[in-house]
């Protein structure tokens, strides 16, 4: 997978660019970036500084730092950093620093849109003697069950994602784990984010879910690095693995508490807060520890809104009612059931002198 998506030739490496297979929330809307750029103010207000970083990890071609850069207040000053193993796109905003790695101790926004997903994983399937095996794959796709699981990767599938049944799949997610927890460590202050499809503890699917896009098609995972090959996140271990609670239960500094969940498996409420309004110039997104919230929730409480504009407006503002038509369209994908909407935001507040949340 490794060498498939980021080695020479890999998926990740080709001339398109992601966006020439499939659409993310960035390429959705500009609405998107908007919200992440009311965040990262968001941030700096509660950092107390008008000076802010904001990273953007898989960065893909800078389209979300474009966006962010171009939506943020006046007044504010952002060093953006954007972390991606592919060159930097030709004509690329000259305030954006291209990286291989994320900054170290930088104050601000660290943000991973669909990133974690991309993170290579082994797979593993439970045999017919009750035995977890590596999943062996060849470059043209062929399997074959390999070595008994063992060590480390042998105790986070007892922990995360326990194989009952002969035939039964799970992604060992410890190594989006570690990247997850060297991401956020990097920031001296400020808040983290990682946003995917996701599963959590006692929701996870029992033939796991590697999968392969192609040109906007889902297509088997070959690793031939033509395609992109991807699989949903276990965010709740990702989650614990740099700080915050397990699912189910938050401790000193873990997850605030967790309501219902969406059908991606996403939190839909997060501290019994998602049914409060959002007060003015402030989402209530900021947490003070571990938060979980559907894609839908964390839009909404950043202003994002799939609602129609009053009908009395075509008749006073014949234009403006059309643009604001089509935000409302633009925002009705971002945020939809079944869609865009069920993906889970992971917030990560990060300590440090000067923040203090209100």
């Amino acid at each position: 997978m490794e060498t498939a998506l980021y080695g020479p030739g890999g998926f990740f490496l080709r001339p398109e660019g992601p966006a020439g297979h499939f659409r993310t929330s960035v390429h959705a809307s500009p609405l998107f970036a908007g919200a992440v750029a009311r965040l990262l103010a968001e941030v700096a207000a509660e950092l107390g500084t008008d000076d802010v970083a904001v990273v953007d990890m898989g960065a893909g071609r800078g389209e979300l730092l474009t966006g962010v850069l171009s939506a943020v207040p006046a007044g504010l000053r952002v060093r953006a950093y954007a972390v991606e193993r592919a060159a930097p796109p030709e004509g690329l905003d000259p305030r954006v620093s291209w990286v291989a790695e994320p900054p170290a101790g930088v104050r601000g926004l660290l943000f991973a849109n669909e990133w974690l997903d991309n993170v290579p994983v082994d797979v593993a399937e439970r045999d017919g003697s009750g035995t977890d095996r590596y999943v062996e794959v060849a470059p043209d796709g062929t399997e074959r069950l390999g070595a008994p699981v063992a060590g480390a990767d042998a105790a986070w599938l007892a922990r995360w994602w326990p194989l009952r049944e002969p035939g039964e799949r799970a992604e060992i997610g410890r190594s989006r784990d570690e990247a997850w927890a060297r991401a956020a460590g990097t920031l001296a202050a400020g808040l983290a984010v990682a946003v995917d499809y996701v599963h959590t503890a006692g929701e996870r699917p029992p033939f796991g879910t590697l999968t392969g896009f192609r040109a906007g098609r889902e297509v088997p995972p070959v690793p031939d690095g033509t395609c992109d090959i991807t699989a949903h996140v276990a965010l709740d271990a990702c989650a614990a693995a740099s700080g915050g609670a397990e699912a189910g239960g938050a401790g000193a500094g873990g997850a605030e508490a967790v309501g219902g969940t969406g059908s991606a498996g996403g939190t839909e409420a997060v501290g019994g807060t998602s049914a409060d309004a959002p007060s003015p110039g402030r989402s209530g997104l900021l947490p003070y520890g571990t938060r979980l919230v559907t894609q839908r929730e964390a839009l909404r409480r950043l202003g994002v809104s799939g609602g129609r504009p009053p009908i009395e407006t075509a008749r006073t503002d014949p234009a403006g009612y059309v643009r604001a038509l089509a935000r409302a369209g633009q925002a009705a994908e971002l945020t939809a059931r079944g869609g865009l909407g069920d993906f889970t935001w992971l917030l990560q507040r990060v300590p440090g002198e000067g923040y203090c949340p209100a």
